[in-house]
């Protein structure tokens, strides 16, 4: 009867060696094993720099690497603390599973725990209340997880899921937070420490117990030696080495710049480490710059400012810094690269540019004279910068100098605020989203608002000599598209000599400013109404550089313009991006030629006064001839300058007289087709139209259907409701021009 119980017992227990594999085979493994944690993001720079580690919600941070990315130090580490027979089990240490159930039975309470690695695995994959039942789910689970995957992969996934306390997911973002390094570069003591952890990472936490932990490496080196897996002279190191955690704060670079990332739609979030376009070397001394400048800003009320620079190339952002401190308050994580503000004379380039492409070329003369401008909403009355107004003068000087009434004139000549606005959106400004009416010729001057990133980058174009290229903060996806040409090449390079023309700009900034450099550098600046945004931007063939500064709140800076506020940090990134990188400069285009000009008349000229200047080949100006210069050689110009050569800004000290032309009478206000309203808030309704007109000293006003008188020395006509014509005359030569106006009821 024994023998036969006995025989019985054997084959039961040979049938079950035989048929668990095969049970153990049906038993479905959860799908969280399958898949895994999304990885925290590792934003880096563009040399591999990290810069942020940014996660989903609540979640911890974690980043995944290869087993082989692993040290073996901590991979013994972990297995002398976590499972010591791992690569001879088969999911489940028998004899562990024996030693804890005795200690149970005889200490009655758990002495210590006999789960796998393969165990724990699936305890991270899918999470349950601990129970015996849950127990030995995870046990035949444990057994199905080594029918199907390998030992490398199960330790591979095992320490990319181990908590290591502080938000800490996989022995990575652990090794990062803990001692500021990668995996393959811990040492043997700090791998034990790290293996420490898991057990109970909050009780071990080394911030807050680091003598627990301490203990803790000790112990997992005491076992490492025991299993053979160090030497004795390893294990005395490791025991002595002194370990010392990183400082806590996580690495939290560019801040500026990943906010701005995470804002992007598309970019590859799916990786665990990105590497951008920044240069963080580049952008530290950017930030130590726009810091050291307002900080010699303070007492003028320049509180903040940003900085953006560009690889014209490519439009990657090599560096951008929103604010001098983010972690100032109340608004250091504002972000000014993105903010929009008002532009001032920034745009004047573009303007100029289209010009030139539309037959005007540097030697074009434009009358920068008082001149009144009719607009919907009543006179434009534009002044320059210095309150002066210069005459006759060149496109070369009028954009170098950042003449007002000048770039007013030119936007007039060239149909209104329309073609301007058609070009800075093609060059990829998305803030100017209004009709172009609305803006009108103001636009010439800064009525509008740009983000300087996106002003940045329309400067980029300039560079490029006319081709728009999408800024970019991750780097371009091969066969990516070249860019979109925006605007004639031959232009753009004259637009590039104008701006790096430092005698050409002296008049208004002086031969020793912050934008003269010891190499070629194209500049402008900006300054808008009362002081409250600084503008300057430059750029090479490889390079443009953006900066702004201003205050978030939109007060005004004590009298700090472009010049003095934001264009010394645009010179300190210059004279970085030139030592460290290098910078050259255009070759000319073989269609541009020099010819000599008369500087006050723009044409061609052989004469003494002549200066050179840059053309496109096809696009001359005419002779110079008799009807330029009366018999004593004086330059003759047209009634418009009247009023400035008597006034003391005239420059031209007897060297110009007026044109005396019956031809030159010119009605300057109500142009035709001007509406005006009147007004019942306004004294007489606003009925008093003042009348100009100029090529006379002796108008005379007349109307059909309105009084016109003359007041205090000026004409001036009532306004009554309707459409009505005027009649100017000049009373020496009887010359008359015509206008007409149409009044409404407001």
């Amino acid at each position: 009867m024994k023998r036969r119980r006995f025989l019985l017992g054997l084959c039961a227990v040979l049938l079950l060696t035989v048929c668990a594999p095969l049970l153990v085979s049906f038993v479905p493994l959860p799908p969280g094993l399958f898949t895994p944690p999304r990885p925290a993001v590792g934003w880096l720079d563009r040399n591999g720099e990290p810069l942020r580690l940014t996660r989903d919600g609540d979640r911890p941070f974690q980043q995944r690497a290869a087993l082989s990315e692993m040290p073996q130090a901590l991979v013994s580490a972990t297995l002398a603390a976590e499972d010591s027979r791992f690569w001879s089990h088969h999911g489940v240490d028998w004899l562990a599973d024996a030693r804890a159930a005795w200690q149970l039975i005889w200490h009655r309470r758990i002495i210590s725990g006999a789960s796998t690695i393969s165990q724990q695995l699936i305890k991270l994959s899918a999470p349950r209340p601990r129970t015996f039942k849950a127990k030995i789910i995870e046990t035949l689970q444990a057994l199905r997880l080594e029918q199907v995957w390998d030992k490398p992969r199960i330790l591979s996934e095992y320490l990319n899921r181990l908590d290591y306390g502080n938000y800490n997911c996989g022995c990575v973002a652990a090794a990062q937070f803990y001692f500021a390094k990668a995996p393959r570069d811990l040492s043997t003591a700090e791998c034990a420490m790290l293996a420490g952890l898991p057990q109970s990472p909050s009780r071990l936490n080394p911030r807050a117990h680091f003598a627990r932990a301490l203990r803790r490496e000790v112990w997992i080196l005491t076992r490492l030696r025991q299993a053979g897996w160090l030497t004795g002279e390893e294990f005395q190191r490791a025991w002595r080495e002194p370990l010392r955690l990183a400082h806590g704060a996580r690495v939290f670079e560019a801040p500026h710049f990943v906010d701005l990332l995470l804002k992007q739609e598309g970019l590859p979030m799916e990786n665990s480490s990105v590497r951008t376009t920044l240069d963080l070397r580049l952008n530290r001394f950017a930030a130590q710059s726009l810091r050291r400048q307002l900080g010699a800003l303070q007492a003028e009320h320049a509180g903040q400012g940003a900085i953006v620079v560009i690889e014209n190339q490519t439009g990657n952002v090599l560096a951008l810094v929103g604010s001098p401190d983010y972690f100032s308050a109340p608004s250091g994580q504002v972000d000014g690269a993105w903010a929009p503000r008002s532009t001032g004379s920034a745009l004047k380039p573009f303007l100029y540019w289209l010009a030139l492409e539309r037959g005007a070329t540097p030697a074009s003369v434009v009358a920068d004279v008082p001149t009144d401008f009719a607009t919907s909403t009543g006179l434009f009355s534009p002044v320059n910068y210095d309150r002066h107004c210069y005459g006759p003068v060149r496109y070369r000087v009028a954009l170098a100098n950042s003449l007002n009434i000048s770039a007013v004139k030119v936007l007039e000549s060239l149909g209104g605020a329309g073609p301007l606005l058609d070009l800075l959106r093609r060059c990829r400004l998305s803030t100017l989203t209004r009709a172009d009416n609305e803006y009108g010729l103001g636009l010439a001057i800064g009525n509008a608002e740009a983000r300087l990133l996106e002003l940045a980058n329309a400067y980029a174009t300039l560079a490029r000599l006319g081709v728009s290229r999408p800024f970019r903060l991750v780097p371009s996806a091969p066969g990516q598209s070249a860019g979109e040409r925006v605007g004639d090449a031959e232009a753009a390079y004259l637009i590039a000599d104008i701006l790096s023309d430092n005698d050409a700009r002296a008049a208004a900034f002086g031969p020793e400013s912050s934008l003269r450099f010891d190499f070629p550098v194209a500049c402008k600046t900006g300054t808008s109404s009362n002081f409250r945004d600084n503008w300057a931007f430059g750029y090479t063939p490889e390079f443009t550089v953006g900066v702004w500064v201003g205050n978030f709140d939109g007060t005004p800076m004590r009298h700090i313009s472009g010049v003095t506020g934001a264009a010394p940090i645009l010179h300190d990134l210059f004279d970085y991006l030139h030592d460290h990188y290098g910078t050259s400069w255009y070759a000319r285009p073989a269609d541009i030629v020099e010819r000599r000009i008369d500087p006050v008349t723009g044409k061609l000229s052989s004469g003494q006064n002549a200066v050179s200047e840059k053309f496109i080949a096809h696009v001359l100006p005419p002779a110079s001839g008799a009807f330029d210069y009366d018999d004593a050689g004086r330059v003759r110009l047209d009634p418009e300058y009247r009023e400035w050569l008597a006034s003391a800004d005239n420059w031209l000290a007897g060297r110009a007289v007026l044109r005396d032309t019956v031809a030159s009478l010119r009605v300057k206000f109500p142009l035709p087709g001007t509406v005006l309203f009147l007004d019942p808030d306004l004294p007489d309704h606003g009925r008093r139209l003042y009348l100009s007109a100029i090529g006379t000293d002796e108008a005379e006003w007349s109307s059909d259907t309105l009084e016109c008188r003359r007041q205090g020395g000026r004409s001036l006509a009532l306004l009554e409701l309707g459409r009505h014509e005027l009649t100017v005359r000049d009373a020496r030569t009887g010359a008359t021009r015509q206008t007409w106006i149409e009044v409404k009821e407001r």
